[in-house]
Order: structure tokens, then sequence, then C-alpha cells
């Protein structure tokens, strides 16, 4: 008799990230390993151990056996690495998920990683003779990539093992990188596809970043593009007679690039790292159409050979100088080779550029000026053209992994065939011919088939056109991402001049400011109420949140101004009451309200986070209470909330002034948080109600997937508070000598004590005579009257007027 024996299905086995290794200290070593401990992994950071002692450990009789000689260099980089700014780290609690140690003694620990990451030289030797010893301690299928910026893969994995082979990639980390999200991922020739759809998913979704996957081809694919756009600038320029300043205003933010532009960015990554990548390219494309551009101007080379060497050397495009006791930045003369003061650039282009917030009409701007400023932007966005269309298929096979490389490794807001789509494609092709170049064959058939875009959207998905396929494709990933552009069209269920109430599927709707700077003035409150009023009626939760550079700058300054220079005290009363109910109806609606803040998120902003049933926030969220910069208190329900916080923390003993004055200080200092890890540590950010997204991109469908658990866990909105306990004069006798200290010793001025002691008594609950319990009305009627006093004041009118004129508090 036969019996049938019951098999189980294979399943495959995850593959888990516990523990990670970085080879290499260095600038980007050390940077890489925080970023990983940020993400919550610990790390594991080798380097050498130094060959000689330091005059000063001899004196102290240690030798190179010495624990602390032979983890000197690493403990030294790391260091380094630490005192960088912007800060490589979230929070201070992320170097402590570092340990420390050195190739000599330490390597066989690689054999606890799941992912050994090499971030040494750019030495192909080196790089073999570090993986000739990783073999030896490494555990099979063991992740192992390099950082390296250029050197072909199938060099590296050259006399390795089968198993090393097949679970090597590259991993191209742009610096720093805690802020740029690019992560290139570069297979060898042997790769597992395993491996590579495993490092881009898990960069994506641990790490925070835009992963792209690369053909193994020089610079890959940012750094191919993103330096010959600037190799073109540099070659150009002295045809047009600009200035390195003039060419700076133009192709910065006017064009959807960064603040530093051109050659300010060419200054910080430093002209000899420019320079070799340029040659590199030179020497390794040989077959590349636009090679020549990559050659060194003369002007380069002479810099070159004078240490102008940018940032690191204190001098390059720029040169920061000390005159009469101030500092000012001077230009460098190409022709002269010698610093001279900026030019002013005089110019009805950049002015009109200014005034336009949608970049795609500013380019279109640029393509039919006639100005002369604009041939230079003009003949560059032709070149760019033409050479991103020649480099397919040879650095990808699609067209959208070089838009995401450059967006996410140079900052655009446009990647190049995005810029494209923005100005036309027949335009586009005009351009290219008029400055004599030529674009890719590939380019001219999709035309000659009635195609004019690059990109297309349909039913609220992005597609793209595929030179491989001659038609569309859907660009993959979107399942786990929420583009509002793509919804703009079907699915804006309401909308006024301040803000857009978008469905995003699934019950949820998503609430979109889109005024400057995203301000929250009266258009974007009715929007609020407005959104509130249907999600309650027809849906389950609501997202407020956008994908704008800011979540939001605060309240409308300009109105506030303007109302109290002119007295208008009903007006303005019935703004503040207005604001607070609103943000006290996010508190008490009938339906979940996450916020979802990303970027500069202050004052107002910062309050609807306050009261939020739930904060899904960017990991990159610089948020704070910030109003006593401009000479008043939180009063979008923020004081108030404040007072609350400190009310959950108060117990019997020093602790409760203690948090009291923590607070009070965090306030008054209008201290903002650098990552929404700090602003829970902070405190204004609870635990409880905060997940944070590495990955930007991911944050509304975060959001989102957020809302949904809150309603299906089966939401009930919190009641009013009426039992808050308060100190009154208990803490205002505490914390007034330390105060005054402050403003005796020079900490702050005499305004500020004045606007910190409005401050305290709001936060004590007034002047009551001890401890007393009040209810949250009660506290948001006295942090507005306190509001509506300060803004009476002059100085207070002085500080606002100031910011509004150049955007910097002054400290009157």
């Amino acid at each position: 008799m036969s019996v049938a024996v019951a098999t189980q299905p294979t399943v495959a086995v995850r593959r888990r990230i516990r523990k990670v290794a970085v080879l290499g200290a260095g600038v980007m070593g050390s940077q890489i390993a925080l970023h990983f401990a940020g993400a919550g992994f610990p790390v594991l950071l080798l380097d050498i151990a130094p060959k000689e002692l330091k005059p000063e450990e001899a004196a102290q009789g240690l030798s190179l056996d010495s624990p602390q000689v032979r983890n000197r260099l690493v403990h030294e980089l790391f260091q380094r690495a630490l005192r960088l700014s912007p800060s490589p780290t979230y929070d201070s609690t992320v170097p402590t998920r570092v340990s420390l140690g050195n190739f000599s003694d330490d390597l066989p620990k690689i054999a606890e990683a799941d992912w050994i990451i090499e971030v040494v030289v750019e030495d192909l030797s080196i790089k073999r003779a570090l993986y000739e010893e990783v073999e030896k301690y490494r555990r099979p299928a063991t992740l192992i990539t390099s950082n390296t910026s250029g050197i072909p893969m199938r060099f590296l994995t050259e006399g390795r093992s089968e198993d090393f082979r097949r679970h090597f990639a590259g991993t191209h980390f742009f610096n720093p990188p805690r802020y740029l999200p690019l992560l290139e991922i570069i297979p060898g020739p042997d790769t597992d596809p395993e491996v590579l759809q495993f490092l881009m998913d898990f960069g994506q979704i641990h790490l925070g970043k835009r992963t792209v996957l690369c053909k193994d081809t020089p610079a890959f694919i940012a750094n191919r593009i993103g330096v010959f756009a600037i190799m073109h600038l540099l070659h150009a320029l002295p045809r047009y007679g600009l200035s390195v300043e003039e060419i700076d205003k133009l192709t910065g933010p006017a064009i959807g690039h960064p603040k530093s532009a051109t050659f300010r960015t060419a200054d910080v990554v430093g002209l000899d790292t420019l320079a070799k990548v340029a040659q590199g390219l030179y020497q390794n494309c040989p077959h590349d159409e636009a090679r020549e551009t990559f050659r060194l101007p003369d002007y380069l080379e002479k810099m070159l050979q004078r240490g102008l060497l940018g940032e690191k050397a204190g001098k390059g495009f720029y040169q920061k100088m000390r005159l009469n006791g101030t500092s000012e930045i001077y230009s460098l003369d190409l022709a002269t080779l010698e610093y001279r003061p900026q030019k002013k650039l005089r110019s009805a282009l950049l002015e009109q550029l200014k005034n336009e917030e949608d970049l795609r009409k500013r380019l279109r701007l640029i393509a039919k000026s006639t100005e002369p400023y604009a041939e230079i932007l003009k003949e560059n966005m032709a070149a760019i053209f033409a050479y991103v269309s020649h480099r397919i298929p040879e650095i990808s096979d699609e067209l959208y992994p070089i838009d995401d490389a450059i967006r996410a490794g140079f900052g655009w807001k446009l990647g190049p065939f995005e810029k494209w789509d923005a100005i036309g494609l027949e335009e586009g092709l005009h351009a290219i011919q008029k400055y004599g170049f030529s674009a890719a064959p590939w380019v001219h058939r999709m035309v000659e088939k009635g195609y004019t875009r690059f990109y297309e959207i349909r039913n609220g998905r992005r597609f793209v056109y595929s030179p491989t396929h001659e038609t569309y494709i859907e660009v993959p990933g979107q399942d786990r991402l929420i583009y509002l552009d793509t919804l703009r069209e079907e699915k804006v269920i309401w909308h006024n001049s301040g803000a857009s109430l978008f469905d995003v599927g699934d019950g949820v709707l998503c609430l979109e400011f889109h005024t400057k700077m995203n301000t929250i003035g009266g258009e974007v409150l009715d929007a609020i109420n407005k959104a509130v009023d249907i999600a309650e009626k027809h849906y389950d939760g609501l997202i407020i949140g956008n994908q704008g550079e800011n979540f939001s700058a605060g309240a409308n300054l300009a109105m506030i101004f303007m109302l109290a220079v002119e007295q208008e005290w009903d007006e303005l009363d019935f703004a503040v009451r207005a604001f607070q109910r609103t943000v006290m109806r996010l508190r008490h609606s009938a339906i979940p309200v996450v916020v979802a803040p990303h970027g500069l998120t202050l004052g107002g902003g910062c309050e609807m986070a306050l009261h939020a049933d739930g904060v899904q926030a960017a990991a990159e969220t610089y948020i704070g209470l910030v109003e006593v910069g401009v000479g008043l208190i939180p009063a979008g329900a923020g004081t108030k909330e404040m007072a609350a916080r400190i009310a959950e923390r108060y117990v019997d003993g020093d602790v409760e002034l203690n948090y009291f004055r923590d607070i009070l200080t965090l306030i008054a200092t209008a201290k903002v948080a650098t990552s929404a890890f700090e602003a829970l540590q902070f405190g204004l950010l609870k635990p409880h109600q905060t997940r944070i997204t590495l990955n930007r991109d991911k944050l509304l469908y975060d959001a989102k997937a957020y809302v949904r658990l809150l309603a299906e866990q089966g939401y009930r909105p919190p009641q009013p508070r009426t039992q808050i306990r308060v100190l009154g004069r208990t803490a205002l006798g505490g914390v007034e000598a330390s105060i005054y200290q402050m403003w005796q010793g020079g900490f702050i001025t005499e305004y500020d004590y004045f606007i910190t002691r409005k401050l305290a008594y709001v936060l004590a609950g007034g002047d009551l005579t001890g401890t007393q319990y009040v209810s949250e009305q009660y506290l948001l009627d006295l942090e507005r009257e306190t509001f509506l006093s300060l803004c009476g004041e002059r100085r207070t009118l002085e500080r606002i007027q100031h910011m509004l004129k150049t955007g910097k508090p002054l400290r009157n």
C-alpha cells in the first residue's frame, strides 16, 4: 500500500540585514556608516592601523600595539565626519550604533555582517588586496559591494570566488549620503538578479534612497550627465563673455537647479575632483561624440596648477575676502585669474523667472526669450538634450533612470528629458539643430511615429516613451508611491487659491497647500475646514501633506504685519481665533488626520503637526516653533499644546520645572529640529504618534497607510481636555532668575527677555497662585491675548518687517 507524503511548497529565503560592515573610514566611508546607523542598523567601521607613532604617543610610552594607537586613524576619521556641517547624523544617538576597528585586528568581525561595503581609496590594486582578505572571513551569501565611482565591476571581481562574484555589485552613494538621495546600483558580470533587486528595494525602503540601476559604464549615469552639463558651461562661458557669478545667477534656482548652481558647486565638490572625473571620461569614452567637452579648458588647467581647488583650498571660482572688518565673496576673473568684486546681474529675463512659480513655464520663457543672457542657457539645454539622447542605450536602455539619477544626484527639479518635455519636443530638436548639435536617430523615429512627449499621464499613472519598444511603457515602482501631479487632472475633488483636495484612493483624502512657501492664510484655513467637512461625510480619513520643497513656512506673516500696522485689532483677533479653531478641529474631527511634514515645517506648520492624530514625518523635517524670532509667541494653539505636554510630564520635585525650562528655552530660542528624529528628542513630536519615512518619495504613500491603520482600528476622536495641570507663579518664579541671567549675560537681548517672560506666563497658565487645573480653551485664550499684545509692540513690528524684507531674524 502506498502512502502519499505531503510536501511543503518551496518558499524563497528572505534576505535580512542585521549588521553592516563598512571598510574604509574616509569622508564617504564614515558618512555611509553613519547613514546606515541613522537608519537603525549597527555598523562595524574599519580602516588601516597606523604604521608609526605620533610624538605625543611615544611620549606617553605607547607602542604600535597599544589599542588606542591601533584604532587612532579610524577614530580620527570618524570624529572628523561627526564635525561636518551639515551634520551627517539625524540625532545624537546615531554614532553610538557605530563600532570602530582596524583591518589588522578586526577584519574577522565581518563574518557577523550581512552586508559588507568597501569604501577605500580609488585604487584597483588596493581594493583587490582588501577583497583577498575579505574572502577569508566573509560568510557565503553575504552581500559585498563597492562604493567605487568609476572602476569597472569586472576589474574588481577578477580572481574572486563564484559566491563573491554572485553577491557583488557597485553601490555608489552620493556625497553627502544623508542629504543626496541617489544610490546607483551597478551589476558586475556575474551578479545574481536577486541581489540587484534586493539592493534596489532595500535602498528605497530602508535607506531612503532613490535607487537607479546603472550599466557598468564610465562614471555610471549621474556623473556622466551632470559633469557633461558643467563642462559644457565651462567651455561656453568665455565665448559669451559672461562672468562666473552671472552664470551662477542664471543656472541656479531660476532653472530648477540648487542654489550652488554651476561654479559654486564646482568649488564645493573640488576642482581637482571635477577635473579627475572629466579626464577619466575623456580617456575612457573614446567613442563619445561629445568627448572634447570633457577636455579641461585652459583656464581650469591654470587654476589647478595654482592650487585654486575650491572650498578645500579656500579659493576656487570664489574666494572669501576680509575687508575693513567684514567678509565679502569675490569671484575669479577667468581672463586674468585675479579675484574681484562680483558684478550685479541686471536681467529682465531673470526678474521674469523669479516671478514665475511654475518651473516648466520658466523653462518655456527661457526657450522663447531673445535676451542675450538666455542664449547660453538655451545652448546648454540643447547640448544636454542632444547628449542624453545619444547615451541611450549606452548607459541606460530607458529614459527615466537618467532623469531619476540627475534629480537625485545633482538636485535638479527636472531631469533632462523632463526639461525637454517642458519646452516641447519639437522646440528642443530645433534648438539642438540651431546650436550645432544632433539628436540620436531614435528621437527622430519617435517624432515620425507621431509622438510629441517623452512622458505622459494616463489614469493617474506615469508612462514614459521607450526607445527599445518604440512606444510608451509604465514607469515602474509607482505602486509604492503617490504622485500628486499625476492625480491633478482627475482626482482633485475641491480646490481654492491656496490648496487642492485630492482623492488618493481607499477612502483617504490628501490636502495639498500651494501658496508661496506653503504659508497658511485664510484661504488655507478655509481649505482645511472644507477638507474635514468632506472627509467626515464621505471618507475614512485625511492627510495634510504636499510634495513641494517644504511642508509650510508657517502663518502668513505679511497679513499679520498689515493688520497690526493698521491696528485692525478685531480683524487680527478674528484671524488668530480662526487659526486656533481650525487647528483644534483637526484634533477633534470625527476622522483620523495624519500630517506629513517634510523640509521646513515652521510656526503654524509645526502647530498642525502638534495636533494631528498621527504624524508621518520625512526624516529630513526641519521643524520648530519659531515665532519669537519675529517678536511673537506661537498662537495657533502651539503654546497651549506645549503647556499641555509639560503637564503630561509633571511629577513632584524639580523634574517638572526642569522640563518647563526645556520647553521654554526651545520656544524662546526659536530652535528648529534638524531632523524628525531630533524633533522626537525635543518633544515636538510624540513617539507613539510619529512614524518616520526616510524616503521622501514614499511619504504620502506611508501617510495614507497610517490613516488606513487608524481608521481600521476603530478611530475615536480625543475629547477636549479640561484638566491640564499648570504651575502658575511656582513656574514663573522658578525660571525668572535664569531668564534674567541670560539677558544680563548677553545671550538674549532685552526684548528677547521681554518676550520670553510673556511666553513663560502662558506656559505657566498665567499669574495663578499655585498649581491649578485649567482647560484647553483657557490656555487658547491666554496665548491669543498675549499674541495680540505683542502685535502692538513697536519692536515686534520691526522684527516682522525685517523678516519680510530680508528673510532673516532681527535681534533688536
